[in-house]
């Protein structure tokens, strides 16, 4: 079985690698990413990319199909995953997240690719907390990069037939440690505040419903993408991915965090305006669906445990964290700002 991964110097991919190669052995597993993170290690000297049959470093709006010669699966990853990113470079964004997944599937699906699973994200229900969103709900995105999966999700269901296997992940918010970690993200931003601060600041006024996943159970997810068996859904399918236990309000997570880290002080922003990023989920599909290996497993409790010991190893300090390279989009203005990137995101060679 050879599997391509997309993005797999990213924050997810780092940890799918390693999930892969340690589960399919005897698998060929290849890599193709850009690079914008590769390095942005943290907690580790060796890169999991070490850990593949081979690695393509190209940019995936231009990906040759060539690469897919011999591909059985593609696991795609790749996209600009980040809302501050995807609000500062709405082009690129819809480029990168919308253009290139369509443009991929068709090269796919001309070689003879057998399944194509893509990281959707459950932001596709924008403000939803009147009731748990099902994957027959309607959808409401707000933000350019919860726009593109929705239409990537779209025209995807277009492509797949009996032939060519697809699967949508609708993500929950992703947490937990990684190789490249990323604090841009709520639980991840929460704990490190609590680690370096003995603070966690809440921008919002804390009100907000947020469904969390632990990256490692992103990777098993992503596994069962490639696994799912037709007769079990269908030639294309959608499914939210995540724990019906880990759907909590953003002031509760924070005391979560709280009651696990010792003098931690919770401040919240209550002038602020509200954040209509807000949703609850239910994924009761996924977990009818799914054996129980490829289920999520990881409680919010032991992620936050996850996280701090990733930082305690680190030896994590960095008081002024939202200004470093954990934060994507502030690493991003760091290569334009040494005009390694032009305005389209692209390499200046």
């Amino acid at each position: 079985m050879n599997i391509l991964i997309t993005g797999n110097m990213g924050y997810v991919g780092s940890v799918l690698v390693k999930h892969l190669k340690a589960n399919y052995p005897d698998s060929k597993i290849i890599g193709f990413d850009n690079g914008y993170f590769q390095t942005c290690l943290t907690g580790t000297k060796s890169p999991p990319e070490k850990l593949l049959d081979y690695q393509y470093v190209g940019d995936i709006r231009k990906i040759s199909p060539n690469i897919l010669d011999g591909i059985n699966h593609i696991i795609h990853l790749s996209a600009i995953s980040n809302d501050p990113i995807g609000n500062e470079f709405q082009e690129v964004t819809s480029s990168i997240n919308y253009d290139s997944t369509v443009n991929l599937a068709k090269y796919a699906k001309q070689k003879g690719v057998e399944s194509f699973t893509l990281a959707s994200s459950c932001s596709v229900y924008g403000n939803a907390t009147l009731e748990d969103k099902t994957e027959e709900s309607s959808i409401n995105p707000l933000t350019v990069y919860a726009k593109s999966k929705v239409q990537s999700e779209k025209k995807l269901e277009e492509l797949a037939n009996k032939n060519f296997k697809v699967t949508c992940l609708r993500f929950a918010t992703a947490c937990g440690m990684s190789d490249r970690l990323r604090l841009d993200l709520v639980l991840n931003d929460f704990v490190a505040g609590a680690f370096a601060l003995n603070k966690i600041e809440i921008l919002s006024d804390g009100s907000p419903w947020r469904p969390l996943i632990n990256v490692n159970d992103m990777a098993k997810a992503l596994e069962w993408g490639v696994q799912r068996k037709r007769e079990d859904s269908s030639d294309f399918l959608v499914v939210n991915a995540g724990k019906n236990e880990n759907n909590i309000q953003i002031k509760d997570l924070a005391n979560l965090v709280k009651e696990k880290i010792p003098n931690v002080e919770v401040k919240i922003n209550k002038d602020a305006e509200p954040d209509k990023r807000s949703y609850k989920v239910d994924f009761s599909l996924f977990h009818s669906l799914a054996d129980s290996k490829y289920l999520p497993q990881k409680s919010l409790d032991e992620t936050i445990t996850d996280i701090y010991n990733g930082l305690k190893k680190m030896k994590f300090s960095d008081k002024n964290f939202r200004e470093s390279n954990l934060i994507r989009l502030k690493k991003i203005k760091y290569l334009r700002k040494q005009n390694r990137l032009n305005e389209k995101l692209e390499w200046i060679n």
